[in-house]
């Protein structure tokens, strides 16, 4: 099996799209306008897009994507919380795994972000 595409929901695009760019470091990417939905794709593989769709909820229920930052796993929850997130689980280092917290995203979505460094 090979994971091509990631969508988490946003009930506000815009504010998701701010909020990801702050925390990951990106330039955010072109809005998409398809009538029914709005979205945008993080740059990265696999692709990951926001998507801002009627019925498409926000949880920190089910599926849980985790992200990898390249830096103290202390710095990106800090831009967390200044984005509109919040840490739902604090730093847990797993053995030789590295370093991983569970947060809310800006649109309530849980995700794993993880580090070799805490």
């Amino acid at each position: 099996m090979q994971t091509i595409w990631i969508e988490l929901p946003a009930d506000d695009l815009e504010r998701a799209i701010a909020f990801y760019s702050s925390v990951f470091g990106h330039a955010p990417g072109d809005v998409i306008d398809q009538g029914v939905r709005r979205i945008t794709i993080l740059p990265g593989t696999p692709s990951v897009s926001l998507n801002q769709t009627a019925g498409f909820t926000p949880t920190v229920e089910g599926s849980l994507p985790y992200f990898h930052v390249d830096e103290p796993l202390s710095t990106a929850l800090e831009r967390v919380t200044r984005g509109g997130g919040r840490v739902i689980e604090p730093t847990e280092q797993r053995g030789e795994n590295g370093y991983f917290a569970l947060i809310a995203d800006s649109e309530g979505n849980g995700v794993t972000i993880h580090s070799a460094q805490a």
